[in-house]
């Protein structure tokens, strides 16, 4: 027997235990149509079920006894270019993910459908295109006269044009197609479909004048515009209080770019901040701007990705996973506000952007730009060590100074007798505000009524039955939910344990929002937490309204603290600045500090001056002083000693490996026995620590339990590649059947 052409492939829908390329033969009537990056149909296990596939590379086989055949292709070529299959394998050992995964994180949902039973179809419209010469199309409308009037008026509307759609000359003419069709059998025209991209309902600016930069501005474009032409792949942050004028430069950037014809994607942390990207980067770059967010429409994401494909767009907005869009030359990725937890993935594969656009930038020759008022511990290192390029941008574009900062003692209003959420002090500002017609942000970082219903007789909480939570209550609905697994039940009037009165305690949005009404009855408010905003394109709304109608407050949680700019914006409000401090969390007096120092830049960005109050019952806390100053230099070398002391980012990477199943002694005898594995293949590798087992920061999630493992180490290939052995032997070991295992890189909790 003589050789065989065979493909590998990547399957789909398998366990990471069993990921690895398959061998098949590829059919004679397949050899001509495949290639890699292809999508097949594979026939997969002792059932033979059918697969899908991505097809990895050929090779030629002698024996093919025990082989299978692939059955057909579903696309017309590859899906996936080469940089692509490079970041799908990059991907899968970098963050332990199948390549599957990898592959359907950069695709739009849109392509998986398009093959199956929920068919996501190419949206289409008819064209009538003149056929015959115009001058004979007018002598035949001529003709026509008065027999005819309507097949006259098409005629005449299609000569004067050449082509025109179908829409256009039914609103002009109110022909039918029927009509259409009888002037296409007299030769005269031809009825096509084509394509037409479902675009995003996105308001769009008119053209706009060229930026005018100031001198600190100039000087990081002219340094930026030096990097992205050095011809190698580059990286730079730009280090800029808030209201510095980043995006100007990002603009500026972007535009030398475009006439060097390469494009750029700029990423935001927050689906809420694309509305206001996108009226401002389409005023300077027209439709040549793509927008992919995850609360486009199924149909939407994957025309905005046909376009992007296409070539016919330059610049692409949008969250975390636009850092895939298929720009074509590549010139820059920006990610603005970089500092934030919303850019690391918290599903396979558990990326994070930066190094997901660290790849493209270097597979490109492209730049890296890191844009932030408060940037990662991580990316400032990078930064002073050298690694990035450095630019700080000092002063407000405007020239006008920082918020006033004044903080209010939460301990003080208590012994005053204020239990409300809101304080003496901020009450203050905000009656200020409303008398002068200026608006207020309010933060609070907790949605809902009440963070706790407890009896205030017997102590007992609502746990939710799934999760090792308590359930928050909800006033708008009268009902309890659980934010992590969604179960929600009503509340009932009084304690199912010993029948007292029940007390709601804490606040989140709902109920900061009630007092505000109890403090100035009749008083305006636009909520944004993730109960309004829910609905597609929600948020564009809420701001819109928040801004054309001048309503006086805007109160939400963290999607309020970056981004926005509104010029009549003057006070800020941090209802509960210690609520993110205390948490079991390597990154939490960073999150703080950012938190805090983005939500009060928010205010003073038009010619009024900004000023804020921060509520806490820590008024001393270091973190939060240096927060309400601004410092973040003193905050960055305070920070870096400690993570120095704990081994953390960026002294020292962390896996983390989670062991979750129903039994929990069964979870927690498969930890350690992972530990085990490791401290076996990591004997005498000092710069190796293994911790734990220890109880994840939430035990008992959707009814599973869950308990992890720490390695401390420096992220090596050496080290990965242990990692992924031990995994898989875990996953493939029959007596821990009933478990499952992921691994997180630097985890963000």
């Amino acid at each position: 027997m003589g050789e065989a052409f065979v493909a590998k492939i990547a399957v789909s829908s398998i366990s990471y235990g069993v990921d690895r390329p398959y061998t098949y033969i590829v059919p004679d009537e397949l050899q001509t149509l495949l290639s890699v990056g292809s999508r097949v149909v594979v026939p997969f296990g002792r059932s033979n079920g059918k697969k899908e596939g991505i097809i990895l590379g050929f090779d030629t086989a002698e024996n093919t006894e025990n082989l299978k055949q692939i059955e057909s292709s579903l696309d017309d070529g590859p899906i996936l270019t080469d940089e692509q299959m490079k970041l799908a394998m990059w991907m899968r050992d970098r963050f332990f993910c199948t390549f599957y995964d990898a592959v359907h994180a950069m695709l739009p949902i849109g392509i998986w459908f398009k093959n199956g039973s929920k068919r996501i179809g190419d949206k289409t419209s008819a064209w009538v295109v003149l056929t015959a010469d115009a001058e004979k199309a007018l002598e035949e409308a001529q003709l026509k006269g008065r027999k005819a009037p309507k097949q006259a008026d098409v005629l005449r509307l299609v000569a004067e044009f050449g082509e025109v759609s179908f829409e256009e000359i039914k609103y002009f003419t109110g022909a039918s197609m029927q009509t259409v069709r009888a002037i296409e059998k007299q030769g005269l025209v031809a009825v096509e479909r084509r394509e037409e991209y479902r675009r995003p309902e996105y308001e769009y600016a008119p053209p706009a004048e060229d930026l005018t930069l100031n001198e600190t501005q100039e000087r990081a474009y002219e340094g930026l515009t030096e990097l992205s032409e050095s011809g190698s792949a580059q990286a730079a942050l730009v280090f800029g209080v808030t209201g510095s004028g980043k995006t100007a430069v990002y603009i500026n950037l972007i535009k030398k770019l475009k006439e060097r014809g390469r494009g750029a994607i700029v990423l935001v942390p927050e689906i809420a901040l694309t509305p206001q990207l996108v009226y401002i980067f389409s005023s300077h770059f027209g439709d040549e701007v793509a927008v992919l967010h995850s609360a486009l429409s199924i149909g939407e994401r994957y025309d905005e990705w046909k376009r992007i494909r296409s070539g016919g767009v330059r610049v692409v907005v949008g969250t975390r996973t636009a850092v895939f869009a298929p720009v074509k030359d590549l010139g820059a990725i920006i990610i603005d506000e970089e500092q934030e937890h919303t850019y690391k993935s918290g599903s396979a594969p558990r990326y994070h952007t930066r190094d997901v656009a660290k790849f493209r930038c270097s597979y490109n020759n492209a730049l890296l730009v890191l844009g932030s008022a408060t940037p990662a511990i991580e990316s400032m290192k990078n930064a002073l060590d050298g690694k990035y390029k450095l630019f700080t941008l000092d002063k407000r574009f405007n020239e006008q100074e920082l918020p006033n900062v004044m903080i209010a003692d939460m301990r003080r209003e208590l012994k005053n007798g204020n239990g409300t959420s809101i304080s003496s002090l901020l009450a203050e500002e905000i009656g200020k505000n409303l008398e002068r017609g200026e608006q207020s942000i309010l933060f609070i970082n907790r949605r809902g009524a009440a963070s706790v219903v407890i009896c205030g007789e017997c102590g007992h909480t609502f746990i939710c039955p799934s999760c090792s939570v308590s359930m928050t209550y909800h006033s708008a609905n009268n009902r309890m939910m659980c934010h992590y697994c969604g179960h929600c039940e009503s509340v009932a009037e009084h304690c199912p344990e010993c029948g007292g009165t029940l007390k709601f305690m804490g606040a989140g949005t709902q109920k900061v929002e009630e007092e505000l009404k109890n403090l100035f009855p009749g008083i305006g408010v636009v909520r944004m937490d993730f109960d309004t905003v829910s609905h597609t394109r929600s948020h564009e709304k809420l701001l819109n309204r928040f801004r054309d109608e001048k309503v006086p407050v805007l109160l939400g949680t963290q999607m309020v603290t970056k981004g926005l700019d509104f010029e009549n914006v003057t006070l800020i409000g941090v209802i509960s600045a210690d609520q993110s401090l205390y948490s079991n969390d390597y990154r939490a007096h960073e999150r703080t500090f950012s938190l805090i120092t983005q939500v009060v830049g928010r205010a003073g960005r038009g010619q009024k001056k900004g000023r804020a109050v921060i509520q806490t019952f820590t008024p001393h806390n270091e973190v939060i002083e240096l927060a309400s100053q601004q410092d973040y230099m003193k905050f960055f070398d305070r920070e870096l000693e400690i993570r120095k002391l704990l081994g953390c980012p960026p002294i020292a990477d962390i896996i983390m490996l989670k062991v979750s199943g129903n039994d929990e002694r069964k979870a927690l005898t498969g930890c350690m026995k992972l530990k085990n594995s490791f401290m076996y293949y990591f004997k005498g590798e000092s710069a190796v620590k293994v911790l734990g087992p220890a109880p994840a920061r939430i035990l008992k999630m959707s009814n599973k339990y869950r308990y992890q493992l720490s390695i401390s180490c420096k992220n090596t290939k050496k080290v990965r590649d242990i990692v992924a052995f031990v995994m898989r032997e875990f996953l493939r070991d029959k007596e821990n059947r009933g478990l499952t295992v992921i691994a997180d890189v630097n985890p963000d909790e």
